[in-house]
């Protein structure tokens, strides 16, 4: 949240902080309703929103703001149809780094591997992870061609990339980018 000061007194600064900083902690039962309503349409309008969760529209449209502006949301994207768009395949990929390039004694940092990975269209995630492995990258493409090309051509490529196993997928059974809300009193 975007914090105007108007006093340059110090405690005022450290009051206002504070209170936003538990802003961002609690979450009514009406907060929660509302996210829900947003995961399940995000182009429901607050009117909707504020018929479906029995609330006045300038309490929704009010606490929506609130929660934009504390990161709450993010943001809001279209849920794509891989198939209909032809990128219907789709591999996670372990990647190792080597955190020294060959004959170099410069360090590769993992994070900057990661950030080095998301910058390709088709990667949908990249993680970095803890065990054997150090990265896990979800990737759609066309078909299993296309992704082995990707893992050859441009993925091991990368600077500090050491090895990779790619894991195919067959079936999905569940994939969502849904965050499970607790339950509120009114939908228990």
């Amino acid at each position: 949240m975007k914090v105007r000061v108007i006093f340059k007194d110090s405690a005022f600064l450290y009051a206002r902080t504070v209170i936003i900083t538990n802003m961002a902690l609690k979450l009514d039962d009406k907060d929660l309703a509302i996210l829900a309503a947003i995961q399940e349409n995000c182009k429901l309008t607050a009117r909707q929103i504020a018929k479906k969760i029995d609330s006045p529209i300038t309490t929704v449209f009010a606490k929506i703001k609130r929660m934009e502006e504390l990161g709450i949301i993010k943001g809001y994207r279209a849920i794509l149809d891989p198939q209909r768009l032809n990128c219907s395949t789709t591999a996670f990929i372990l990647a190792s780094v080597s955190y020294r390039t060959k004959n170099s004694d410069v360090l590769v940092p993992q994070r900057a591997v990661a950030q080095e990975i998301a910058k390709f269209p088709n990667v949908q995630e990249v993680h970095i992870i803890t065990g054997d492995w150090d990265l896990l990258i979800k990737l759609k493409a066309e078909n299993v061609d296309s992704i082995g090309k990707f893992v050859i051509d441009k993925l091991r490529l990368v600077k500090g990339i050491e090895k990779t196993l790619t894991c195919m997928v067959f079936e999905t059974s569940k994939e969502t980018t849904e965050i499970a809300l607790p339950l509120t009193k009114n939908r228990q």
